[in-house]
């Protein structure tokens, strides 16, 4: 029995239950969680809400086993299973939070009994995963009970998924990191160089070199709507698919449009993907299609440029969209810059309500104000004009940027002896 049989005061309870609350946001993991937290409304809510012993339970099948005991609770036997049919189990996974008693209808008086329970109260936290019983002496105030079990069953849920997504995303991240390249293959007469900066921890973006023979260098990038966790795990797909592929058919049109269906299908989203894949022989001819991707330019040693367009609609939307092949010739000096829409939609800095984006003009020109120098230089110099122009705010979206260069100095060859006209 407690003392005072009167409502304990709001006020005094609310600040006891904030600081659980916030003892839950320091914990480390999520059993270290649930046993502080136990013990703690054991030590301070004993007095005003009777809570004297708690149990905590892990679901197993269609059965919660009982795991270990807190306070003051009668040595049951660890392992002890009951079934999600009980009528208590029943009504908190409904309703997340019960308070009983020994005599309600849907109580079985034995079981409480081997327990040392009279009256106790129960909530259901990660998603069914666990059940943490407690028992109340008479004399409480259910309302008190609920409201306080209420509040902390909440801070324990969100602990809970808190942890889990960050192991997801960790997850992400290591899926991401075994998909973008770690290594610049070394081509012929051609300096590559790519790099890829997510908004969040993981990203939409994607850019790939894919070895097709040892005459032929697949190049792709990708971006997938949107960014973040469900973005990622659709960036995947893009990386095995095209992979797949490519394996399987040497033709970049029928690969293209095979890949359009699988993302067509895909139940993981209804995102749909820009991409842009391209195959660049050893003689400098570049075959390529554009699938709704922001064109990557060509880049002539004079600095003329060149939109490479050709191609067809974004993947996913259509399941039957047919695309078209474009090429280009790449000869000493040229240069191929491949680029996401958050370089050139990055907005200025302080630029008030509508600030002015990047734009495409501004990546061409400075990248013709770097021709010569290393396919590293002028990506890493792409970044940091798009940094300067943000003036360091966050990225609005992910930004990746992939350059090709051709380094060889081939005097006295003819543009048409050197690099015939692709069979198309």
């Amino acid at each position: 029995m407690i003392s005072d049989t009167r409502p304990v005061q709001p006020r005094d309870l609310m600040k006891k239950v904030e600081q659980v609350v916030a003892a839950i946001d320091r914990s480390d993991d999520v059993l270290t969680t649930i046993h502080s937290v136990i013990e703690t409304i054991i030590h301070k809510f004993r007095g005003e809400l009777g809570m004297s012993a708690g149990r905590l339970y892990r679901r197993d099948g269609n059965d919660y086993v009982l795991e270990r005991g807190f306070g003051d609770a009668r040595e049951a036997p660890v392992g002890l299973r009951v079934p999600v049919t009980y009528g208590p189990i029943d009504q908190v996974l409904e309703n997340g939070a019960v308070y009983m008693k020994v005599g309600d209808r849907a109580v079985d008086p034995k079981l409480e009994a081997m327990l040392g329970v009279q009256e106790f109260a129960a909530i259901e936290i990660g998603d069914e995963d666990y059940l943490l019983a407690f028992n109340v002496a008479p004399g409480a105030h259910p309302e008190d009970v609920l409201f306080s079990l209420g509040i902390l069953r909440h801070g324990l849920n969100q602990k809970i998924r808190r942890e889990r997504m960050l192991g997801i995303f960790e997850e992400a991240r290591k899926i991401q990191a075994s998909i973008l390249p770690r290594r610049v293959p070394s081509y012929g007469e051609f300096d590559l160089f790519g790099h890829s900066e997510p908004m969040e921890s993981v990203g939409g973006d994607f850019f790939d070199y894919i070895p097709i023979t040892e005459k032929i260098l697949g190049l792709a990038i990708a971006d997938v709507s949107g960014h973040g966790l469900p973005a990622a795990l659709q960036v995947r797909d893009i990386y095995m698919g095209l992979r797949m592929g490519l394996a399987r058919d040497f033709k970049i049109v029928r690969t293209v449009e095979r890949l359009n269906n699988i993302i067509h299908k895909s139940t993981l989203t209804s995102r749909f993907v820009s991409m842009f894949y391209g195959e660049l022989e050893l003689n400098g001819v570049f075959i390529y299609v554009n699938a709704g991707h922001p064109p990557p330019f060509h880049l002539a040693a004079d600095g003329t440029p060149r939109s490479l367009e050709e191609g067809g609609p974004v993947l996913g939307p259509l399941a039957a969209a047919t695309y078209e092949r474009g090429f280009v010739v790449m000869k000493p000096g040229d240069l191929l810059v491949f680029y996401t829409d958050g370089i050139v939609e990055a907005p200025k800095g302080g630029g008030g309500a509508e600030p002015e984006e990047y734009g495409v003009e501004r990546l061409m020109a400075l990248a013709r104000s770097l021709q010569g120098k290393t396919a590293q230089e002028i990506v890493d110099a792409i970044f940091r004009d798009v940094e300067r122009w943000s003036d360091g705010e966050p990225a609005q979206d992910d930004r990746t940027v992939m350059v090709v260069t051709h380094k060889a100095e081939r005097a006295g060859l003819s543009a048409t002896a050197a690099f015939p006209r692709p069979k198309l």
